[in-house]
Protein backbone atom coordinates (compact mmCIF):
# COMPACT_ATOMS: atom_id res chain seq x y z
CA UNK A 1 0.00 0.00 0.00
CA UNK A 2 1.59 3.09 -0.78
CA UNK A 3 0.79 6.17 0.95
CA UNK A 4 -1.26 9.20 0.64
CA UNK A 5 0.02 12.63 -0.57
CA UNK A 6 0.07 13.89 2.89
CA UNK A 7 1.55 11.40 4.48
CA UNK A 8 4.38 11.24 1.42
CA UNK A 9 4.81 15.10 1.74
CA UNK A 10 5.35 14.60 5.79
CA UNK A 11 7.89 11.61 5.03
CA UNK A 12 9.43 13.59 2.79
CA UNK A 13 10.05 16.76 5.19
CA UNK A 14 11.12 13.99 7.84
CA UNK A 15 13.63 12.92 5.11
CA UNK A 16 14.92 15.94 4.43
CA UNK A 17 15.30 16.97 8.31
CA UNK A 18 17.12 13.80 8.97
CA UNK A 19 19.71 14.21 5.87
CA UNK A 20 20.19 17.87 6.52
CA UNK A 21 21.25 16.70 10.21
CA UNK A 22 23.64 13.91 9.01
CA UNK A 23 24.85 15.94 6.44
CA UNK A 24 25.42 18.86 8.90
CA UNK A 25 27.14 16.16 11.55
CA UNK A 26 29.30 14.81 9.10
CA UNK A 27 30.73 17.74 8.44
CA UNK A 28 31.82 18.87 11.92
CA UNK A 29 32.99 15.26 12.17
CA UNK A 30 35.71 16.01 9.30
CA UNK A 31 36.15 19.10 10.70
CA UNK A 32 36.79 17.96 14.04
CA UNK A 33 39.41 15.04 12.73
CA UNK A 34 41.30 17.68 11.13
CA UNK A 35 41.40 20.04 13.99
CA UNK A 36 42.55 17.12 15.86
CA UNK A 37 44.98 15.60 13.34
CA UNK A 38 46.50 19.62 12.79
CA UNK A 39 46.72 19.68 16.78
CA UNK A 40 48.38 16.38 17.16
CA UNK A 41 51.01 17.74 14.74
CA UNK A 42 51.57 21.34 16.07
CA UNK A 43 52.21 19.36 19.74
CA UNK A 44 54.90 16.99 17.99
CA UNK A 45 56.04 20.04 16.42
CA UNK A 46 56.29 22.19 19.33
CA UNK A 47 57.73 19.25 21.51
CA UNK A 48 60.04 17.48 19.21
CA UNK A 49 61.63 14.09 20.24
CA UNK A 50 65.54 14.20 20.31
CA UNK A 51 67.44 11.54 19.05
CA UNK A 52 69.28 9.39 21.00
CA UNK A 53 73.60 9.95 21.22
CA UNK A 54 75.65 7.69 18.96
CA UNK A 55 72.12 6.17 17.31
CA UNK A 56 73.09 7.63 13.45
CA UNK A 57 70.32 8.94 12.84
CA UNK A 58 69.08 12.51 11.50
CA UNK A 59 67.04 15.23 13.76
CA UNK A 60 63.42 15.71 12.09
CA UNK A 61 60.25 17.48 13.25
CA UNK A 62 58.38 14.78 12.54
CA UNK A 63 58.86 11.00 11.58
CA UNK A 64 57.04 8.35 10.12
CA UNK A 65 55.94 6.99 13.69
CA UNK A 66 54.34 10.58 14.59
CA UNK A 67 52.51 10.38 11.50
CA UNK A 68 50.84 6.84 11.94
CA UNK A 69 50.08 7.57 15.55
CA UNK A 70 48.42 11.09 14.60
CA UNK A 71 46.81 9.10 11.56
CA UNK A 72 45.53 6.04 14.59
CA UNK A 73 43.95 9.14 17.16
CA UNK A 74 42.23 10.51 13.89
CA UNK A 75 40.85 6.96 13.01
CA UNK A 76 39.79 6.32 16.63
CA UNK A 77 38.34 9.68 16.95
CA UNK A 78 36.66 9.55 13.98
CA UNK A 79 35.34 5.93 14.52
CA UNK A 80 33.35 6.86 18.32
CA UNK A 81 32.21 10.43 16.56
CA UNK A 82 30.65 8.36 14.23
CA UNK A 83 28.64 6.21 16.51
CA UNK A 84 27.82 8.86 18.51
CA UNK A 85 26.31 11.14 15.07
CA UNK A 86 24.66 7.68 14.09
CA UNK A 87 23.05 7.18 17.20
CA UNK A 88 21.55 10.84 17.55
CA UNK A 89 20.60 10.32 14.29
CA UNK A 90 18.99 7.24 14.33
CA UNK A 91 17.02 8.28 17.72
CA UNK A 92 15.87 11.47 15.87
CA UNK A 93 14.48 9.62 12.97
CA UNK A 94 12.40 7.27 14.79
CA UNK A 95 11.22 9.25 17.45
CA UNK A 96 8.49 10.64 14.88
CA UNK A 97 7.32 6.65 14.14
CA UNK A 98 7.60 5.96 17.66
CA UNK A 99 5.18 8.81 18.00
CA UNK A 100 2.62 7.40 15.34
CA UNK A 101 2.65 3.90 16.38
CA UNK A 102 2.12 5.16 19.79
CA UNK A 103 -0.82 6.82 18.68
CA UNK A 104 -2.00 4.05 16.03
CA UNK A 105 -2.09 1.85 19.73
CA UNK A 106 -3.92 4.22 21.15
CA UNK A 107 -6.61 4.95 18.53
CA UNK A 108 -7.05 1.04 18.43
CA UNK A 109 -7.05 0.41 21.75
CA UNK A 110 -9.84 3.32 22.68
CA UNK A 111 -12.09 2.36 18.97
CA UNK A 112 -12.07 -1.20 20.52
CA UNK A 113 -12.74 -1.09 23.81
CA UNK A 114 -16.42 1.99 22.66
CA UNK A 115 -17.17 -0.52 20.63
CA UNK A 116 -17.09 -3.29 23.38
CA UNK A 117 -20.63 -1.79 24.52
CA UNK A 118 -22.83 -1.40 21.88
CA UNK A 119 -21.67 -5.05 20.81
CA UNK A 120 -23.13 -6.45 23.95
CA UNK A 121 -26.44 -4.67 24.42
CA UNK A 122 -27.21 -5.57 20.79
CA UNK A 123 -26.28 -9.17 21.31
CA UNK A 124 -28.65 -8.63 24.44
CA UNK A 125 -31.14 -7.38 22.03
CA UNK A 126 -31.08 -9.90 19.60
CA UNK A 127 -31.62 -12.54 22.30
CA UNK A 128 -34.85 -10.58 23.77
CA UNK A 129 -36.20 -11.02 19.67
CA UNK A 130 -35.28 -14.76 20.00
CA UNK A 131 -37.43 -15.02 22.87
CA UNK A 132 -40.47 -13.62 21.36
CA UNK A 133 -40.04 -16.11 17.52
CA UNK A 134 -40.11 -19.45 17.62
CA UNK A 135 -36.89 -20.95 16.50
CA UNK A 136 -37.91 -22.91 13.52
CA UNK A 137 -39.86 -20.18 12.33
CA UNK A 138 -38.22 -18.05 9.58
CA UNK A 139 -38.06 -14.90 11.51
CA UNK A 140 -36.17 -17.43 14.37
CA UNK A 141 -33.37 -18.68 11.97
CA UNK A 142 -32.73 -14.86 10.79
CA UNK A 143 -32.50 -13.65 13.87
CA UNK A 144 -29.58 -16.75 14.70
CA UNK A 145 -27.90 -15.48 12.08
CA UNK A 146 -27.84 -12.53 12.82
CA UNK A 147 -26.53 -13.19 16.27
CA UNK A 148 -24.14 -15.30 14.84
CA UNK A 149 -22.56 -12.30 12.86
CA UNK A 150 -22.80 -10.09 15.73
CA UNK A 151 -20.66 -12.82 17.54
CA UNK A 152 -18.21 -12.56 14.76
CA UNK A 153 -17.68 -8.47 14.93
CA UNK A 154 -17.35 -8.83 18.61
CA UNK A 155 -14.72 -11.07 18.11
CA UNK A 156 -12.91 -8.86 15.87
CA UNK A 157 -13.02 -6.40 17.91
CA UNK A 158 -11.59 -8.79 21.02
CA UNK A 159 -8.60 -9.57 18.38
CA UNK A 160 -7.91 -5.69 17.68
CA UNK A 161 -7.57 -5.04 21.22
CA UNK A 162 -5.50 -7.81 21.89
CA UNK A 163 -3.10 -7.14 19.02
CA UNK A 164 -3.48 -3.19 20.43
CA UNK A 165 -2.15 -4.27 24.15
CA UNK A 166 0.16 -6.14 22.48
CA UNK A 167 -1.10 -9.30 24.64
CA UNK A 168 0.67 -12.55 22.94
CA UNK A 169 -2.82 -14.42 21.77
CA UNK A 170 -3.04 -18.12 23.39
CA UNK A 171 -2.72 -21.22 21.71
CA UNK A 172 -5.23 -21.63 19.19
CA UNK A 173 -7.14 -25.12 19.07
CA UNK A 174 -7.88 -26.94 15.97
CA UNK A 175 -10.82 -25.79 14.39
CA UNK A 176 -12.77 -27.50 11.54
CA UNK A 177 -12.17 -25.55 8.72
CA UNK A 178 -15.01 -26.72 6.33
CA UNK A 179 -17.58 -26.23 9.15
CA UNK A 180 -16.40 -22.45 9.21
CA UNK A 181 -16.80 -22.24 5.35
CA UNK A 182 -19.91 -23.90 5.64
CA UNK A 183 -21.23 -20.98 7.68
CA UNK A 184 -19.54 -18.40 5.62
CA UNK A 185 -21.72 -20.08 2.30
CA UNK A 186 -24.82 -19.67 4.45
CA UNK A 187 -24.54 -16.05 5.67
CA UNK A 188 -24.31 -14.62 2.36
CA UNK A 189 -26.56 -16.89 0.73
CA UNK A 190 -29.25 -14.43 0.74
CA UNK A 191 -26.82 -11.34 -0.53
CA UNK A 192 -25.43 -13.69 -3.19
CA UNK A 193 -29.42 -14.68 -4.39
CA UNK A 194 -30.09 -10.67 -4.87
CA UNK A 195 -27.07 -10.39 -6.97
CA UNK A 196 -28.42 -13.62 -9.41
CA UNK A 197 -25.41 -15.53 -8.44
CA UNK A 198 -25.83 -19.72 -7.32
CA UNK A 199 -23.64 -19.79 -4.23
CA UNK A 200 -22.96 -23.57 -3.13
CA UNK A 201 -20.61 -25.22 -0.78
CA UNK A 202 -19.00 -29.13 -0.76
CA UNK A 203 -16.53 -30.75 1.57
CA UNK A 204 -14.28 -33.60 2.00
CA UNK A 205 -12.70 -35.02 4.53
CA UNK A 206 -12.04 -33.84 8.24
CA UNK A 207 -9.88 -30.39 8.03
CA UNK A 208 -9.02 -29.25 11.12
CA UNK A 209 -6.56 -26.18 11.63
CA UNK A 210 -5.13 -24.58 14.91
CA UNK A 211 -5.96 -20.67 13.57
CA UNK A 212 -8.71 -18.63 15.37
CA UNK A 213 -12.16 -19.37 14.48
CA UNK A 214 -12.74 -15.54 13.62
CA UNK A 215 -9.51 -14.95 11.68
CA UNK A 216 -10.44 -18.05 9.70
CA UNK A 217 -14.07 -16.73 9.04
CA UNK A 218 -12.76 -13.27 8.05
CA UNK A 219 -10.11 -15.20 5.73
CA UNK A 220 -13.19 -17.31 4.32
CA UNK A 221 -15.68 -14.40 3.82
CA UNK A 222 -13.17 -12.08 2.33
CA UNK A 223 -12.56 -14.78 -0.45
CA UNK A 224 -16.04 -15.14 -0.98
CA UNK A 225 -16.60 -11.49 -1.19
CA UNK A 226 -14.09 -10.94 -3.53
CA UNK A 227 -15.73 -13.93 -5.48
CA UNK A 228 -19.45 -12.22 -5.29
CA UNK A 229 -17.78 -8.98 -6.48
CA UNK A 230 -16.90 -9.72 -9.61
CA UNK A 231 -19.19 -12.81 -10.20
CA UNK A 232 -22.01 -11.30 -13.08
CA UNK A 233 -25.01 -12.27 -12.64
CA UNK A 234 -26.33 -15.92 -14.16
CA UNK A 235 -23.09 -17.16 -12.31
CA UNK A 236 -21.92 -19.26 -9.95
CA UNK A 237 -19.46 -19.96 -6.80
CA UNK A 238 -18.37 -22.73 -5.06
CA UNK A 239 -16.83 -22.96 -1.56
CA UNK A 240 -15.04 -26.08 -0.96
CA UNK A 241 -12.80 -27.41 2.11
CA UNK A 242 -11.06 -30.59 2.35
CA UNK A 243 -7.43 -32.09 2.66
CA UNK A 244 -4.35 -32.72 1.02
CA UNK A 245 -1.87 -34.46 2.06
CA UNK A 246 -0.82 -33.01 5.09
CA UNK A 247 -2.49 -29.55 4.59
CA UNK A 248 -6.32 -28.46 5.09
CA UNK A 249 -7.61 -26.72 1.92
CA UNK A 250 -10.34 -24.17 1.11
CA UNK A 251 -11.43 -23.40 -2.33
CA UNK A 252 -13.01 -20.37 -3.68
CA UNK A 253 -14.17 -20.84 -6.91
CA UNK A 254 -15.90 -18.21 -9.49
CA UNK A 255 -17.47 -18.30 -13.09
CA UNK A 256 -16.55 -14.57 -13.73
CA UNK A 257 -14.25 -12.93 -16.11
CA UNK A 258 -11.12 -13.92 -14.24
CA UNK A 259 -8.15 -11.70 -13.13
CA UNK A 260 -6.34 -9.52 -15.94
CA UNK A 261 -4.01 -6.57 -16.48
CA UNK A 262 -2.01 -7.43 -13.22
CA UNK A 263 0.71 -9.82 -11.58
CA UNK A 264 -1.22 -12.46 -9.64
CA UNK A 265 1.22 -12.33 -6.75
CA UNK A 266 0.33 -8.68 -6.59
CA UNK A 267 -3.10 -8.87 -5.90
CA UNK A 268 -3.16 -9.65 -2.30
CA UNK A 269 -1.25 -6.37 -1.99
CA UNK A 270 -3.61 -3.15 -0.43
CA UNK A 271 -5.64 -1.39 -2.83
CA UNK A 272 -3.97 -2.63 -5.60
CA UNK A 273 -5.99 -1.99 -9.00
CA UNK A 274 -5.87 -3.66 -12.21
CA UNK A 275 -5.05 -2.21 -15.57
CA UNK A 276 -5.85 -2.55 -19.29
CA UNK A 277 -8.14 -1.50 -22.59
CA UNK A 278 -10.71 -3.62 -21.33
CA UNK A 279 -13.24 -1.05 -19.37
CA UNK A 280 -14.56 -3.43 -16.66
CA UNK A 281 -10.40 -4.79 -15.69
CA UNK A 282 -9.52 -1.52 -15.80
CA UNK A 283 -11.67 -0.72 -13.25
CA UNK A 284 -11.14 -3.92 -10.95
CA UNK A 285 -9.94 -2.95 -7.63
CA UNK A 286 -9.21 -5.81 -4.69
CA UNK A 287 -9.14 -3.38 -1.50
CA UNK A 288 -7.65 -4.65 1.57
CA UNK A 289 -9.72 -8.14 1.78
CA UNK A 290 -7.22 -10.25 0.10
CA UNK A 291 -4.21 -8.60 1.82
CA UNK A 292 -5.68 -9.28 4.86
CA UNK A 293 -6.78 -13.04 4.10
CA UNK A 294 -2.70 -13.39 3.31
CA UNK A 295 -1.66 -11.93 6.65
CA UNK A 296 -4.42 -14.30 8.35
CA UNK A 297 -2.87 -17.35 6.29
CA UNK A 298 0.85 -16.66 6.94
CA UNK A 299 0.03 -16.19 11.08
CA UNK A 300 -1.15 -19.70 10.88
CA UNK A 301 1.54 -20.72 8.93
CA UNK A 302 -0.55 -21.01 5.56
CA UNK A 303 -0.55 -19.25 2.22
CA UNK A 304 -3.14 -17.78 -0.25
CA UNK A 305 -2.74 -18.12 -3.95
CA UNK A 306 -4.48 -18.00 -6.85
CA UNK A 307 -4.86 -21.83 -7.97
CA UNK A 308 -6.85 -20.40 -11.79
CA UNK A 309 -7.71 -17.48 -13.52
CA UNK A 310 -9.10 -17.09 -17.11
CA UNK A 311 -12.27 -16.43 -18.96
CA UNK A 312 -14.34 -19.18 -17.46
CA UNK A 313 -13.36 -18.15 -13.77
CA UNK A 314 -11.25 -17.97 -11.32
CA UNK A 315 -10.41 -20.15 -8.53
CA UNK A 316 -8.35 -19.03 -5.16
CA UNK A 317 -6.87 -21.74 -2.63
CA UNK A 318 -6.43 -21.23 1.05
CA UNK A 319 -3.76 -24.10 2.49
CA UNK A 320 -3.44 -23.66 6.45
CA UNK A 321 -1.60 -26.99 8.38
CA UNK A 322 -3.63 -29.70 8.91
CA UNK A 323 -4.13 -30.32 13.00
CA UNK A 324 -4.29 -33.26 14.29
CA UNK A 325 -6.90 -34.14 17.53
Amino acid sequence: MTPDKPDRDTLRRAALKVAVRISAACAVLVLCLLAAATAYLMYKLAHPSMPSAGSGKAYTYLDSRDLIEGMIVAGLGGVILAGVVGWLSARSAIRPLGEALALQRRFVQDASHELRTPLTILDTRIQLAQRRASPDSATGQDLARIREDAAALTGIVDELLLAATGAAPSTAAPVDVAEAAESVTEGLQELAARQGVDLAFSASGLPLARINPNSLRRAILALADNALAHTRAGGSITISAGTEGSAAVIRVADTGSGITGVDLDRIFERFVRTSGTDEAAARRSFGIGLALVREIAAAAGGTVEVARTGPEGTTMRLVLPLARH
